[in-house]
């Protein structure tokens, strides 16, 4: 009797000891489900950080750029062409100008615009990859435009905004990265 017990034991153990190849072939199956949707998951990931993180950061960096080139202008310039870099003093748009001159504190004027689809000229400049203007609106990887307006009620104050906005995003269905940047400049600076 004890034999017999030996024995059948021993085929218990005998027929659990490995893995069948069905187990296995199962087991990477499961393996390879996973993975597909891991790597989905991945693909997804690396183009929101490349459009969200690293084209919209540059964006904002453009904006700044040209907002620290306007604010560098006399509140009244009406001349200075700033969609080149340095900006030059001629026959630009510069910050809208200003009438009534001869009055203590002179009446600001208005410009431009935020439209990408269609920007005011004057109010435009188109950028390179590299940040880089570039002379026309054929091989442009980013666009900037600004707007120069006067808060109601207000006597020497200038808002201005300058927007920019990437050419095109990594992935397919995603909104354009882009960035605003607002200030105020006030009279007589």
């Amino acid at each position: 009797m004890r034999l017999q017990r030996k024995l059948f034991f021993t085929r218990i153990r005998k027929s659990e000891a490995g893995l069948t190849v069905m187990e296995t072939v199962i087991a990477l199956a499961m393996l390879v489900i996973v993975a597909t949707g891991v790597m989905g998951l991945a693909a997804v990931a690396v183009s929101t950080t490349e459009t969200q993180g690293h084209l919209a950061a540059r964006t904002a960096e453009y904006a700044q750029d040209k907002m620290e080139q306007l604010l560098a202008l006399k509140f009244c310039d009406g001349t200075t062409d700033t969609t080149v870099f340095p900006a030059v003093n001629g026959s630009g748009t510069g910050l809208a100008n200003c009438t009534n001159l001869a009055a203590p504190i002179p009446t600001a004027s208005a410009g431009g615009g935020l439209s990408i689809t269609a920007p005011t000229a004057g109010y435009v400049d188109y950028l390179d990859a590299s940040g880089n203007l570039v002379g026309s609106a054929a091989n442009w990887e980013y666009i900037r435009v600004w707007q120069i307006t006067v808060p109601a009620g207000s006597v020497g104050l200038k808002q201005i905004a300058v927007l920019t906005q990437a050419r095109r995003a990594v992935g397919g269905g995603l909104t354009l990265p882009q960035s605003t940047v607002v200030a105020l400049k006030t009279f007589p600076f």
